[in-house]
């Protein structure tokens, strides 16, 4: 007998058409530590089980040597080429200044690099089309006027935003009301149990606020901060096992750090997850959160991420992970 597995819930990204599964596959990894071939395994085994979302960018991955950036676009479109294209909400970035050629968000690089991005994911239109890095010498008007003319043409359905401040998510939403353009329906910050202060705290209208009120979903990438919420990373020896992220993961491991930790262990022991589905599902359950970003490069990897969207957190667990990771400034 065959078993049925449960599909995850579909939730709504801001006051647009799309729904996402709880659960966004990075797609940083493809051309990096994931080839073309493993890489299309995990998409298969991805969208087979329900999740439906799948986050890129026109610069990954350019540091790896020999790469030029767009691989990881291009082995998604390859995948989509072979009749997946309806299966996800395609999401993808521009503008980082890191990308190389050049970046920023003229209406100019976004018309341009809009095209190269099509053209490598073989498909016609993107779904949520995200501005990676803010671009504080171009105005609102010039940005949101590029992103309006995408969407007029088919090209792009919806826009989102990734690592801008409150003051100027604040600002781009205000003026995209005030003027009829497409307002950001999605943020993308750096969001996870140890890395709360950004997001959630400081002076006040916090992204966390700004999210809530305006009605833009949070799609959090560095789920596990870079690893140090699996558990695997508990001593400075444990760095060595993993050169690619040791360098990201010292930071962490400090008597916070520690703290969390203990409390995902606890909450793992209470629930049966691990670590890792323990930090994904107190993401899953945060108010302003759509879906964590996360990565693997392995189907067993893959197959323990999907534990975190069957996990329910009682509000006992969520209270003990919450003061174990609260605002260090008061703690």
């Amino acid at each position: 007998m065959t078993e049925t597995l449960t599909r995850p819930e579909l939730r709504r990204l801001g006051d647009s058409d799309l729904h996402i599964a709880p659960m966004v596959f990075g797609g940083a990894v493809f051309g990096w530590t994931c080839d073309e071939a493993m890489s299309h395994r995990l998409l298969d085994a991805f969208t087979d089980r329900g999740f439906n979302c799948v986050d890129t960018a026109d610069l990954y991955s350019f540091w790896l040597p020999g790469n030029k950036g767009g691989e990881s676009e291009t082995i998604l479109g390859n995948w989509i080429a072979k009749g997946n294209r309806d299966k996800i909400v395609l999401a993808t970035k521009c503008g980082s200044p890191r990308t190389p050629g050049g970046g920023g968000l003229s209406k100019a690089h976004i018309l341009k690099t809009v095209e190269d991005s099509l053209k490598r994911l073989k498909t016609d239109r993107i779904d949520l089309y995200q501005a990676h890095r803010d671009d504080l010498v171009t105005q609102p008007e010039e940005i949101l006027g590029a992103y309006d003319q995408l969407i007029r043409e088919g090209k792009v359905r919806y826009v989102g935003a990734s690592n801008f401040l409150s003051p100027r998510l604040k600002q781009m939403l205000d003026f995209a009301e005030a003027n009829g353009l497409p307002k950001f329906q999605t943020l993308q910050p750096n969001y996870n149990l140890y890395d709360r202060s950004e997001f959630e705290w400081g002076y006040e209208g916090s992204l966390e606020e700004i999210c809530h009120e305006r009605g833009v979903s949070v799609i959090s990438y560095f789920s596990l901060a870079s690893g140090f919420l699996t558990g695997k990373y508990r001593t400075e020896d444990d760095l060595a096992k993993n050169r690619a992220r040791g360098g990201d993961v010292e930071k962490y491991l400090n008597p916070r750090g520690f703290r969390i930790l203990a409390a995902l262990d606890r909450a793992a022991a209470r629930t049966g997850g691990t670590p890792a589905q323990v930090a994904l599902a107190w993401a899953m359950a945060q108010r302003t959160v759509a879906a964590p970003i996360t990565s693997a490069t392995s189907m067993a990897q893959l197959e323990d991420l999907f534990g975190a969207a069957e996990l329910v957190l009682d509000a006992e667990i969520l209270a003990d992970l919450d003061k174990a990771s609260g605002n260090p400034s008061v703690n």
